[in-house]
Order: C-alpha cells, then structure tokens, then sequence
C-alpha cells in the first residue's frame, strides 16, 4: 500500500483510507458491530492505516465503534475525526444540531471523542462545516490581529 504525508506534519497515512460514517449512521440502518469491526480489522490487515469518524454520525456511536476495533492496532493507525455540531441538546437528527465553534465547546467535544475512541490524542481534528467569521481564535482572526503569518479556514 503506498503512503502520503498530511500536509507538512508527520503524520503518514494509506494513500487509500477508510471512511466510517455509513458502519454506523446515515446509509440505512447501523450495520452489525461485530460485522464492522471485522471489516475495521480486515481493511488494517489490507495496509489502511487512515480511518475517519465524527462524533455526529451516531451521534457518537460511530466514534466507539471504531475506538473498540481499532484499539488492538494504536500506534499503527491513524483516526481523524470531526467535531463541531453542538449535540447537547434534545434534536440529534442531521442537520438539527447547531453549529459550534466556541471554545468551551470543542473542550467538551476533544474530551468526549478522546475517551470514545479510546485514546490519549486525536490523531487529526477538524470541524465540521467550518464557518471561519465564527471561529474565535481562528488562524482568519489571529490574521487580522497580526498574530499568524498565515490565513487558512474554509466560508
């Protein structure tokens, strides 16, 4: 299996990776645990060591899922996962959940996929629907501030 480095960090990855929203959530009804964590366990043994979640799908169960079948092979794997919608209210459906950037926000949301995926660092983080006028502290903000040399975000 060929390798790429993410932008300039260290992480290496599969050229091909994984994507483990439909396991879990949105295609249909969530598929057999066990079944999944075989495929989970299979894709490893074929050379994919890039695997990627998000504490919505689920919400949250699809970040479990692949904190328990990933767990044997820490170290050898790479997870990225999203955060961003605000899941602390009472209407989980997609689309439902508001948008959030704050930063006792993403606190709580690093802190709950740390321990659902059972680990002690987030391989790659990022946010879903990404709307940098309301990222405060963004790389957008910190630019305008003359706090980075760079701008980097998505509108």
């Amino acid at each position: 299996m060929q390798k790429r480095k993410l932008g300039k960090s260290n992480l290496e990855v599969s050229a091909l990776g994984l994507g483990c929203m439909g396991m879990s959530f949105s295609y249909g009804p969530p598929k057999d645990k066990q079944e999944m964590i075989s495929l989970l366990h299979a894709a490893v043994d074929r050379g994919i060591t890039f695997f990627d979640t998000a504490e919505v799908y689920g919400p949250f169960t699809n970040e479990e899922l692949v904190g328990e079948a990933l767990a044997p092979f820490r170290g050898k794997v790479v997870i990225a996962t999203k955060f961003g919608f605000d899941l602390g209210g009472t209407d989980n459906r997609p689309g439902a959940a508001p948008v959030s950037s704050r930063p006792e926000h993403i606190k709580r949301a690093v802190e709950g996929s740390l321990k659902r995926l059972r680990v002690d660092s987030i391989d790659l983080l990022y946010q879903h629907r990404a709307r940098t006028s309301n990222l405060q502290g963004s790389s957008r903000h910190r630019a305008k501030s003359g706090n980075s040399k760079s701008q980097h975000g998505q509108d």
